[in-house]
């Protein structure tokens, strides 16, 4: 087993928990870049320094223990608590989240969540575009096929672990290429137009420079850069607006109310601003769903762009 050439214990707050702060980084319990095995969260990345592994463990005395492996090491290793969400700040909610009774029951229900921030811009984009217009499991198949066609191995014990793709590959690919992913060639020619940009995209100072970049490109809405952001950046405040089921679950949580538009979700949600996209959050931790009136689709579905 290859030895870590990178380490660094953390201190996460009281209640810390790694498994659901994390999550949101692993898309679906077989991603193929990021996972949770035995309590450890392992998560591959391409760094500015080269490629890395990420392993993120409880220890003893209540430390988060962070391990570097591959070029990169270092790279993770620094931003590890970024990663774990421990650079999530929530100033300010507690006052807000007081001033509704489902959030403030909800906060006191997750104390022990936090917001990652990975500082990497175009993994989650690839996810994202994937994830237009098509159902859950349709996303996950054309994102997993996508990651073994263009991965590689990366650094570390863990095994199977890949590398998110080369933004250059990527970019490089003809369309056709992702048509035997379930990928049609309108998300396909977005997805190659997002990796070509990708280079910039990285360099974005913060979310607001990341959102106005992506939504520059065609392809890429709201919603898009909202579920960017609020990985890459941590942004506690992104909305994705544009979703199927988040303004239903919002309108029926915060009013009772079983049916919503963007509109509505955003008047609801006005009160939390800095914090709209934490309380999506804590309604996704708590799993709550407005009623559903006919078919029944995969919550993470039918997102616009």
């Amino acid at each position: 087993m290859s030895e870590p050439s990178a380490r660094r214990a953390l201190r996460p707050p009281a209640g810390y928990r790694l498994a659901a702060s994390v999550r949101p980084l692993t898309f679906s319990t077989y991603d193929p870049c990021a996972r949770i095995t035995a309590g450890t969260f392992w998560w591959a990345a391409r760094t500015p320094a080269g490629p890395a592994t990420l392993a993120l463990r409880p220890a003893a005395a209540g430390e988060l223990l962070a391990e570097g492996y591959g070029p990169g090491a270092d790279w993770v290793v620094e931003r590890a608590d970024a990663v774990a969400g421990l650079r999530d700040d929530l100033t300010g909610f507690a006052e807000r989240a007081a001033a509704h009774p489902v959030v403030a029951r909800l906060a006191a229900r997750h104390p022990g969540l936090r917001m990652p921030a990975t500082g990497q811009v175009f993994a989650r984009v690839l996810r994202a575009i994937l994830e237009q217009k098509v159902t859950g499991t349709e996303a996950y198949r054309a994102y997993a096929a996508t990651v073994r066609h263009f991965g590689e191995p990366a650094p570390g014990p863990m095994q199977p672990l890949l590398l998110p793709p080369d933004p250059a590959a990527v970019a490089a690919a003809p369309y056709w290429v992702f048509h035997p992913f379930g990928v049609e060639q309108k998300r396909a020619d977005t997805l190659r137009r997002a990796a070509a940009e990708a280079g910039r995209l990285e360099r974005c100072a913060d979310a607001a420079e990341a959102t106005r970049r992506l939504t520059a490109v065609p392809g890429i809405g709201a919603w898009t850069a909202a579920e960017v952001v609020r990985i890459a950046y941590g942004d506690p405040d992104a909305v994705s607006v544009g979703d199927y089921h988040v303004p239903n679950t919002v309108a029926w949580a915060l009013a009772g109310e079983p049916r919503g538009d963007d509109a509505r979700m955003l008047a609801l949600l006005e009160p939390f601003r800095g914090h709209r996209g934490r309380v999506c959050v804590l309604l996704a931790a708590e799993g709550v769903q407005a009623p559903r009136y006919g078919p029944r689709m995969p919550i993470r579905s039918f997102a616009r762009y």
